[in-house]
């Protein structure tokens, strides 16, 4: 029996090219319309694992679902990188001339800017999803609107590409963790990633204390975020990932970490995957 997934927004979105790249199968998916939804799918066990975007290589991390995976306990227990291609899409026999309107999600809309600019007669509309957009456009038939989107959601709804790659910078890319409710299924000897978050006290040089405790252990820094703590004005919690060659090195470090810092946690342990 396939694993159901969950991921944010409907098939052709970016969500779902990742469930296809990552498993590599017909995934079973479960289309949620919301982050926020997607963790509910796991947690309610309508879905065994889910496809999360984390962060943009232009518009950096999204902050809410570092507190997402944290506040509910999930384990990230894989990663992957998909190049966005955005593409502008229309009803079969529609001209760009033909287009009032363009409708897509407001991200979307922002990385396509350069090209929009050129056609000031064209109305730009935010939308909820790329994919869903596409959808809409496509079951009802609707003339004058385009929508942006991947060509997967061209080739599910039915539409024609007229500008295809569309977007400002060509190499634009979006990190998605693979989410679970349990630990990682790889072999240590294989891992070679994590994600921890830990607090610190409010001291001179806690933080870099702690970074030369991961040179000293062998570990390279790849990603530093933090994060307020909404409890405590000015306090922060940090979420890091950290690649390493050998697990025993990371073993080291993390028992060190635990006695330095504060609610020291490990959000995943996974297999760094090549950018693709």
């Amino acid at each position: 029996m396939k694993e159901k997934i969950a991921i944010q927004g409907i098939k052709g979105s970016f969500h779902h090219q990742v469930a296809l790249k990552y498993f590599q199968e017909n995934v079973s998916l479960d289309e949620c319309l919301s982050f926020e939804a997607v963790v509910d799918s796991l947690l309610n066990n309508q879905s065994q694992l889910a496809v999360m975007a984390i962060e943009n290589s232009i518009a950096g991390s999204i902050i809410p679902n570092y507190a997402l995976i944290d506040k509910n306990n999930l384990y990230i227990i894989g990663e992957y990188y998909l190049d966005i291609v955005q593409n502008l899409m229309v009803l079969n026999g529609q001209k760009l001339e033909d287009i009032q309107e363009v409708h897509s999600h407001p991200m979307a809309l922002l990385q396509c800017m350069d090209f929009l600019k050129k056609y000031p007669n064209i109305k730009l509309v935010e939308d909820k999803d790329t994919a869903e957009t596409a959808r809409r456009i496509h079951q009802n038939q609707i003339n004058g609107i385009a929508a942006i989107g991947s060509k997967l959601a061209a080739e599910l709804y039915d539409l024609n590409i007229i500008a295809p790659e569309i977007q400002t910078v060509n190499n634009n890319m979006t990190r998605f963790f693979i989410l679970s409710k349990e630990e990682s299924r790889v072999p240590k000897e294989e891992i070679n990633k994590a994600s921890l978050k830990f607090e610190l006290d409010d001291t001179p040089g806690s933080l870099a204390t702690v970074l030369n405790v991961m040179t000293n252990c062998k570990l390279n820094l790849t990603k530093i975020q933090s994060m307020p703590i909404i409890e405590s004005p000015f306090q922060y919690s940090f979420f890091v990932d950290v690649v390493f060659e050998k697990y025993k090195h990371y073993e080291k470090a993390t028992k060190i970490l635990q006695i330095m810092t504060n609610h020291f946690k490990v959000l995943g342990e996974y297999k760094n995957k090549l950018i693709r």
